[in-house]
């Protein structure tokens, strides 16, 4: 594992969101629940930003464009591009279903660390 080091544990608040730059990678990093969670800031069906998605009740977040929903613990779909009605259905068939990236993330000496590999 390749630990990096990417934010003070303390400049996430509470259903906070940061999106944080590792390499070449946007990482989204979110408190929901009092879990932080590290995912790809890009939804794999357009590749749009994750940032502003909503979290639902069963701890998925959904792609503001799309409405993609993926579980924020294992990147799994739980809903595949069911927006807009009907053009939707067809969009999806562009790009089959992929799981939203996810990384290991914890803190340590006041820092949130997470590992890419």
């Amino acid at each position: 594992m390749s630990w990096t080091k990417v934010l003070a544990a303390d400049a996430l608040a509470p259903e906070g969101r940061q999106v944080v730059k590792v390499g070449t990678r946007k990482i989204l990093l979110v408190n929901h629940d009092n879990q932080l969670y590290a995912v790809d800031n890009t939804c794999p069906h357009l590749k749009m930003p994750m940032k502003n998605g909503k979290i639902t009740e069963s701890g998925a977040i959904v792609c503001p464009i799309h409405r993609s929903a993926f579980d924020l613990r294992t990147g799994e779909v739980q809903d595949w591009c069911p927006w807009p009605p009907v053009v939707g259905k067809v969009l999806s068939k562009i790009s089959q279903e992929k799981t939203l990236p996810v990384f290991p993330v914890r803190v340590e000496e006041g820092s949130i660390w997470i590992d890419l590999e």
